[in-house]
């Protein structure tokens, strides 16, 4: 963990002196260590018969118990006259020196006034292990200046971490810490603590939801005029957030490696109303394996003391919400797109709910579990979510999700209880799914949008650069329509319960493409030097595109009614859904009778312009073939409501 490197990258060091007793207590217990082994690598080179003794729990103690140099020191130790030879002296000198300036930081490093001496005997040790390493081996005499403890012999390396040692645990006595609910506070003064308080409210709020995640340890002081608070977020050693709070002002610096995550705590504190500052990408030796991370500043102007407090209780409340926040972002894009991914940790945190127990609880593996115990049919291996439900059935399921693993988990229950919850939303959520519902509905949207071009188009000729324009965006319409049927027969390759939809679905894109072929039949009467069709024959074009745009409305209602329509076929649904079709019924035959009337009125007005009377032809029969086609979506559409029903038709 380098947290104390990341504290100091963010310009707050008064906060680092219990984290550097803390890592020079742990160095002097691996100096001493190392000592002792390099004693009985001594011992045991020139009597070979003498035991090594175990040093598995001395190794654990300190944490070494996964460096094998530090095994094998002992073992392969051996005298060479008066040279002992070590196995892997190289990574031996450079322990020695990296846990001596560890160790004598918190005194050489921070002008302790009584640390002169030490710092100059510091200075000596680490030029005298530069110099050994150029060595085969070690002599005896070096061998005794770094271990013996006789001060009368004079210095030495041993000599110098037992005085470091009393100095550091004098100066761990005078930091005069104190516990305030649970911040590791030490300096502050009175006024602080309501602050710290406030601060510590908002984070207990909301800690219970990092589970057994490690994180959240809060260590505050004061540095002058402002009061500090450091909280650690988890184990990333750039993940790190920095408080600053003077007179009415709290001044929030953050770090992160992840821009996603960045982004996601930098919009929960805007909206509580903090004011970000996102600074160039950072490089730190010894941080995130030397690449970037971003940093930013958000600050908040208190207008009162209460306001202050709930500013930082607010703060405190939402750190546990990025913990591991990436991990569970990634495995959410397992079924829906990343912008919903992030949209559902969103929501998740605003509910105070958080994505911890959803991971907990098997994340990717939960859901897809349920989906093969649900329906093996319906879902395959490697499918989306979003694919088989749609976008926002899938999103309000794993958002259902989140909620119910976080309520469980809180309450201690079993992991197996939330798989079961599993299973069950999700086979709710397939019988009442209407995806297939939300692709008649888009496609309808844009055979309507087509239907009301041409009508304002009748109505309203304009000129050759209106009129070309309503000409692309039909053709751009009826694009979008096509790639909706394309996807529906995509699906049905994989599952034939789809063939259905894609029936539908065809009969409506021949309306789309037959009002497309209208507006641009259209426009060729409006090309010069054609003075346009007379207006009597425009008033009977238009009155057949109207009857035609009322039953594509009719459509649009039949389908949202459709989705409503529940297994039984008795409900005031189901009526209201088959009065919407029988009207399209009779637009179709209401067409046919104003197909007769136009052509009667063009043969009458247009006996003297052929192209015109064939442009005006073509564009009525092609209406009358769009409404034609419609009456089939209609008899399509019954079928599939009545197949959910479990009618015959």
């Amino acid at each position: 963990m380098l947290k104390e490197k990341a504290v100091a990258s963010l310009g707050q060091p008064s906060l680092l002196m219990p984290a550097w007793i803390q890592s020079a207590l742990a160095a002097n217990d691996r100096l001493k260590l190392y000592l002792t082994l390099l004693q009985s690598a001594a011992q045991r080179a020139s009597t070979p018969d003498t035991p090594t003794g175990p040093w598995e729990k001395g190794l654990a103690r300190t944490e070494l118990q996964d460096a094998p140099w530090a095994r094998e020191l002992v073992g392969g130790a051996y005298c060479d006259d008066d040279l002992l030879i070590l196995p892997h002296l190289e990574n031996l000198l450079e322990a020695l020196s990296n846990d001596l300036t560890t160790m004598a930081r918190p005194l050489c490093d921070t002008g302790q006034p009584s640390a002169s001496a030490l710092t100059v005997r510091r200075d000596h040790w680490l030029q005298q292990l530069h110099a050994l390493a150029d060595d085969e081996g070690l002599r005896h005499a070096a061998l005794t200046e770094l271990t013996h403890g006789d001060r009368q012999r004079g210095d030495s390396l041993h000599l110098l971490v037992m005085d470091l040692h009393r100095q550091i645990n004098a100066l761990s006595s005078e930091l005069a810490t104190e516990d305030i609910d649970g911040a590791h506070a030490w300096q502050v003064q009175d006024d602080d603590r309501p602050l710290i308080r406030a601060f510590m409210r908002g984070l207990h709020r909301t800690a219970a939801l990092k589970f057994l995640h490690p994180g959240l340890d809060t260590a505050v002081t004061r540095n002058g005029q402002r009061l500090l608070i450091q909280n650690d977020i988890g184990t990333n050693d750039v993940h790190v957030l920095v408080i600053a709070v003077q007179d009415s002002t709290i001044s929030l610096t953050y770090s992160d490696l992840h821009p996603g995550r960045f982004g996601f705590f930098r919009q929960m504190l805007e909206d509580m109303g903090f004011a970000w500052q996102v600074f160039d990408p950072r490089v730190s030796d010894g941080l995130n394996a030397g690449k970037p991370y971003l940093v930013g500043q958000a600050r908040l102007e208190a207008q009162d003391s209460a306001q202050l407090q709930t500013g930082l209780d607010n703060v405190a409340s939402r750190i546990v919400f990025v913990i591991d926040w990436n991990r569970a972002r990634k495995r959410l894009q397992h079924f829906v797109s990343k912008a919903r991914a992030i949209e559902l940790l969103t929501q998740a945190a605003r509910n105070d709910w958080g994505h911890m127990a959803w991971l907990l609880a098997g994340a990717d593996h939960l859901v897809y579990n349920a989906m093969q115990a649900v329906d093996s049919e319906a879902f395959h291996v490697g499918d989306r979510l979003d694919d088989v439900l749609g976008e926002a059935a899938a999103s309000a399921y794993l958002l259902e999700l989140l909620r119910i693993s976080s309520m469980l988990l809180r309450q201690q229950q079993p992991v197996s209880l939330v798989a079961d919850e599993a299973r069950l939303l999700l086979a709710r959520v397939l019988r009442q799914r209407t995806f297939e519902f939300d692709l008649l509905a888009e496609h309808a949207a844009f055979t309507h949008a087509l239907a009301e071009g041409l009508c304002d188009a009748l109505e309203n000729p304009g000129d050759a650069a209106q009129t070309q324009a309503q000409v692309l965006r039909a053709k751009n319409w009826e694009r979008q329509a096509d790639h909706l049927l394309m996807d529906a027969r995509q699906r049905a390759e994989r599952r034939p319960r789809w063939l259905p939809v894609v029936d539908c679905l065809a009969q409506a894109d021949d309306v789309a493409d037959a009002l497309e072929e209208a507006t641009f039949m259209h426009s060729l009467t409006l090309i010069h030097p054609a003075p346009g069709l007379p207006t009597e024959v425009r008033a009977a074009l238009c009155q057949l595109a109207a009857t035609t745009l009322s039953a594509i409305q009719d459509l649009v209602k039949a389908i949202e009614i459709a989705r409503q329509v529940s297994q039984r076929a008795d409900g005031p649904d189901s009526e209201l859904f088959l009065q919407t079709l029988w009207r399209m019924l009779r637009a179709e035959r209401q067409c046919d009778d104003l197909f007769r009337q136009a052509r009667t009125t063009m043969v009458k007005s247009l006996r003297s312009a052929p192209v015109d009377l064939m442009l005006a032809n073509d564009l009525a029969a092609t209406l009358e073939k769009a409404t034609d086609k419609l009456l089939r979506v209609g008899y399509a559409l019954r079928q599939m409501v009545f197949n959910k029903t479990g009618m015959s038709a």
